[in-house]
């Protein structure tokens, strides 16, 4: 499977995956599309991100080729870990670091805190609320931070606690998740109900 760096440092770079590798990548239409989101809200140059379900390491790249040079990949595969490590060398990234783990066990055991969280699991995964309650609960992400998580159009997880908006392009869906307001902000608005 072939993937493509979008924009950066390596724009245009084709990278070509093993067949072997249980993944499902982000397609490039909807990575562009993700990436003209966060352009508007982040200078890559200054975050720290954490890309949880990495697989080939597709969103970590496309992260450190925009200046990203503190990207956290997990995944639990270890063919996965080791393409992404290779890739890293090839590319001369700095700043970018594999981690072999089950990506609840490294959650629960990880006291960083980032600007951005990106989860691509699998497509029968279940246990959204879960994950998204585990990095709230803990509060890894910064202020002003955001979590993305993809996943198919039929699923909805609007429902679920600081949730701010979807997009959805073709197949695929990227849910946003915000860090709640201060609530005594909502105090000082005067509003009587």
């Amino acid at each position: 499977m072939s993937l493509r760096i979008i924009s950066g440092a390596h724009k245009g770079r084709r990278i070509s995956a093993p067949k072997k590798l249980p993944v499902r990548p982000t397609t490039d239409m909807a990575k562009e599309s993700l990436f003209n989101i966060l352009n508007n809200r982040f200078y890559f140059d200054e975050i720290k991100a954490l890309d949880l379900f990495s697989g080939t390491g597709n969103i970590s790249y496309e992260l450190s080729s925009r200046g990203c040079t503190d990207v956290i990949a997990v995944d639990s595969s270890k063919a996965c870990v080791s393409f992404i490590d290779k890739m890293s060398d090839e590319l001369s990234t700095t700043g970018l670091f594999p981690v072999l783990s089950d990506v609840h066990h490294f959650l629960s055991r990880d006291f960083n805190k980032y600007d951005l969280i990106f989860a691509d699991p699998p497509y029968d995964f279940e246990q959204y609320d879960e994950l998204i309650n585990l990095i709230f609960e803990k509060k890894m992400l910064k202020e002003d931070g955001l979590l993305v998580m993809e996943h198919q159009t039929r699923s909805d997880l609007s429902h679920l606690d600081n949730f701010e908006s979807s997009r959805k392009y073709g197949n695929v869906r990227f849910s946003f998740f915000e860090n709640p307001e201060n609530p005594e902000n909502d105090e000082e608005s005067g509003h009587d109900d």
